[in-house]
């Protein structure tokens, strides 16, 4: 088989979520413990040397953030994370290089009559491809990201040094549950006996979720923000901008003008949470430097090459984009729009079609130009479809067969001052990126 071969092959053979929806999700981990079963179970390796991280929002950019960290301190450092944006490859990634196209065609080769037996989802197929890789590869440690929840999640065969909760937000409701509650109880199913866990973000109608479960399992529990908070945030730079600030511990400043690549204002919960997940790593005799730290941080995207998060794409007219796709996630992008100096708001828009979107049509700006369209997956939703809606809660826009064309219609009537947006969601980001 070829690389195209073998790409071809797991993208219409397998049940992938991110194209067909709810038909690919495997709700138990079946298939995932006889995949691992099949491999020599790859995942035993990862015991005590792997960071596991659920979350609604902010997984990916925290995730990236440890390895990136990692990276610094000289740890040979795996990083599973999902989907990707244009190279399948991304998903599985060590000191921020890809797998190579040779050892994913080779697993598939070997592999693919016995996962037939199985009939297992993409995702499934990519977790013990990751871990079997990252086994193989001997790695120091591996951050891994769960895919949607955490109990059923895929990845939840590990046993890893530290679990990491980043927050709990509206999204995949009707596989999680419809109440914040139900959603953090399906999270906290990552919390495993006696392993230490970080919670991001301290949240009235969760918070009590995490503690019981972290009680029940005899795990030490830490809410990063009554661990750390900011202070003096801004964004520094001209040819290069990076988020700058300080990082309080109780009353005392603990990290001074810490400087990040990512510099979206939610980037502030993001960098907590990895620093309270640092924190208890270190005492758990892991190594890592304050300077590893400061330079995690700085070269996150030079280290991972994460994208999509707040990212610039066009500096005339002034064009970002980003990956923030549920209610909680666009608000923190409107945040981010309002902090920008513009004239014009032009928002280019697409999302999939099993997405609760009325909610987040309603808190779009109606003084905004919208330019509908349709992410190139079968999940997408139609773009006029989109745009009655839209136009149904008072947005004004028109409808574009692709991404490529909404987005350059966009660029065309931009003038100078204006500023263009790109996103509601990850399948749309990965267009323009």
């Amino acid at each position: 088989m070829t690389y195209k071969q073998t790409l071809d092959y797991l993208f219409s053979q397998l049940p992938m979520y991110q194209r067909i929806g709810h038909a690919a999700y495997k709700a138990d981990l079946k298939n995932t413990i006889e995949i691992c079963r099949l491999l020599g179970n790859p995942e035993k390796y990862l015991t005590g040397r792997c960071i596991h991280i659920a979350g609604t929002n902010g997984k990916g950019s925290t995730s990236h953030f440890l390895a990136s960290i990692f990276q610094e301190e000289g740890y040979k450092t795996g990083l599973y994370t999902s989907p990707h944006l244009k190279d399948f490859r991304e998903r599985i990634k060590i000191n921020g290089k890809m797998i190579p196209k040779k050892q994913v065609v080779e697993f598939v080769e070997q592999q693919r009559k016995s996962f037939e037996k199985i009939q297992p989802s993409f995702f499934e197929m990519t977790v013990g491809l990751a871990f079997d890789y990252f086994k193989n590869e001997k790695v120091d440690i591996a951050i891994i990201e769960t895919g949607m929840g955490g109990r059923l999640d895929s990845t939840n065969v590990i046993s890893p040094a530290l679990s990491v909760i980043t927050n709990i937000g509206w999204d995949h409701e009707h596989f999680l549950g419809d109440t914040l509650e139900k959603i953090a109880a399906q999270k906290a199913g990552i919390i495993k006996a006696g392993i230490p866990i970080v919670i991001g973000e301290t949240q009235v109608e969760t918070k009590n979720v995490f503690r019981k479960k972290a009680a029940t399992e005899n795990a030490a529990l830490v809410f990063a923000d009554k661990l750390f908070s900011i202070k003096s945030p801004k964004t520094t730079g001209t040819k290069k901008q990076y988020l700058e600030l300080d990082i309080v511990k109780g009353d005392k400043l603990f990290f001074k003008k810490i400087k990040s690549e990512l510099t979206g204002i939610y980037q502030y919960k993001n960098i907590l949470t990895v620093l309270a997940a640092v924190y208890a790593l270190q005492k758990k005799d892991f190594s890592v430097s304050d300077k590893s730290i400061r330079n995690g941080f700085k070269n996150v995207i030079t280290n991972t090459g994460i994208k999509g998060r707040w990212q610039k794409i066009s500096s005339s007219p002034l064009a970002y984009c980003d990956t923030g796709h549920n209610i909680d996630g666009i608000k923190q992008v409107l945040k981010q729009i309002a902090l920008v100096n513009h004239q014009k708001l032009h928002f280019v828009i697409g999302v999939v079609s099993d997405k609760k979107i009325e909610p987040v049509l309603k808190i779009l700006p109606k003084n905004a130009t919208y330019y509908f369209c349709r992410p190139h997956i079968p999940r997408g939703l139609n773009e006029h479809e989109l745009m009655d809606k839209a136009v149904s809660v008072g947005l004004k826009g028109h409808a574009f067969p692709s991404v490529d064309s909404a987005y350059k219609s966009a660029l065309l009537n931009a003038n100078s001052k204006d500023l263009v947006f790109v996103g509601g969601s990850t399948f749309v980001v990965a267009e323009v990126v």
